[in-house]
């Protein structure tokens, strides 16, 4: 197993912990717990491989599912400490965040595409499967509240291609991409920075006549 499969399944392990963590919250029963951390777990991949013209890798290897199946068999195993825990959710899922980017970044570069390529599908790798999880469970998606969320993504974006211009091994690249985009989320959420809310009127419909 190479060092970006590894990031890979670690990534999925903690996205579909997030994704039954939040399922946990609202009562969902295994099979519904299982189904909205696997989507979390593979969205964004999904969309991904989809605009890269390539098979969904989910499609291609069991794997996936079954280390969804773990990520269930963990929250369910230890759920007197992951579920009760305040902070289980946002460490799970800034931690996928933040592996996932990397992964999407270097599919990208493996297929030949440019630099804003690779930031725009880290970014959606990273951050659609977020996305997906939140609609499913019913609550504004996190990509489009005020939170420091995709912004991360694009900014781990940068420093990998930063690592890259700097010659770095490309582990040592693939960590430190990892790591930015875990701890921007971390800092953001921690003194309460954000991107300001569009503020607006919603225009009242006029009475038919």
């Amino acid at each position: 197993m190479d060092f970006i499969t590894f990031i890979d399944y670690i990534g999925t392990f903690a996205f579909a912990i997030s994704g039954i963590r939040l399922a946990s919250a609202k009562r969902f029963d295994w099979f519904g717990a299982y189904v909205v951390g696997f989507v979390t777990a593979v969205g964004g991949g999904t969309l991904r491989d989809l605009l890269l013209d390539v098979p969904p890798f989910w499609m291609r290897n069991i794997s996936y599912l079954i280390v969804s199946g773990f990520a269930l068999l963990f929250v369910v195993c230890l759920r007197n400490y992951v579920i009760r825990l305040k902070n289980t959710f946002f460490i799970f899922d800034a931690i996928g965040l933040g592996l996932f980017t990397v992964v999407g970044i270097e599919k990208s570069v493996a297929a030949g595409y440019p630099m804003w390529v690779g930031i725009i599908m880290g970014t959606l790798t990273g951050a659609f499967g977020g996305m997906l999880r939140d609609v499913l469970i019913n609550e504004v998606p996190l990509i489009f509240r005020k939170d420091i969320y995709a912004i991360a993504c694009v900014c781990g974006g940068v420093i990998y291609y930063v690592s890259l211009a700097c010659d770095l091994p490309a582990s040592a690249t693939q960590t430190v991409t990892a790591v930015s985009v875990i701890l921007i989320r971390i800092l953001a959420v921690r003194f309460g920075i954000s991107l300001p809310a569009l503020k607006g009127e919603l225009i009242p419909e006029k009475p038919q006549k």
